[in-house]
């Protein structure tokens, strides 16, 4: 089936309604800004707790990665998404999301084939490239130091 340009520019039309830009910027950032507002709670708690900053700071973390890992699995954090949009892409929930998402959805094909293969479909390429560009940091900052 031979579809012109202007036909497909029609069904797509139909297809998908226009989006209100200004209410999804104000529910990405009030979405997206109340997750870094836990994430600074979640800080000033284990802060409080006797911890050092970076032992704080790598727990706020975890905390995240296991909590939108959790809700992933759950269904939960993909409707949230779908109402905030973009403010679900503080970098470790989105981070945590991409890797889980893809190991559910496949999960049905066994451990090793479904989830563990499809796991990094879309966070493997940030894994090489974030491992390749440190080793490359770090030789030009070991040899201008």
């Amino acid at each position: 089936m031979k579809i012109s340009n202007s036909e497909y520019k029609k069904m797509t039309a139909r297809a998908s309604k226009p989006s209100d830009r200004m209410l999804g910027g104000l529910r990405a950032f009030l979405i997206g800004g109340a997750i870094c507002a836990f994430g600074q709670g979640l800080s000033d708690a284990f802060l409080s707790a006797g911890l050092s900053t970076e032992s704080a700071d790598l727990l706020v973390m975890l905390t995240l990665i296991v909590l939108t890992s959790v809700l992933t699995a759950a269904g939960v954090f993909d409707k949230l998404a779908k109402v905030a949009g973009a403010g679900t892409f503080v970098p470790v929930t989105g981070f945590a999301n991409s890797v889980v998402s893809p190991a559910m959805e496949f999960s049905s094909e066994g451990r090793v084939l479904g989830t563990a293969a499809q796991m990094f479909r879309i966070a493997g390429p940030v894994l090489v490239y974030g491992s390749a560009a440190a080793v490359v940091y770090g030789f030009f900052y070991w040899l201008f130091r």
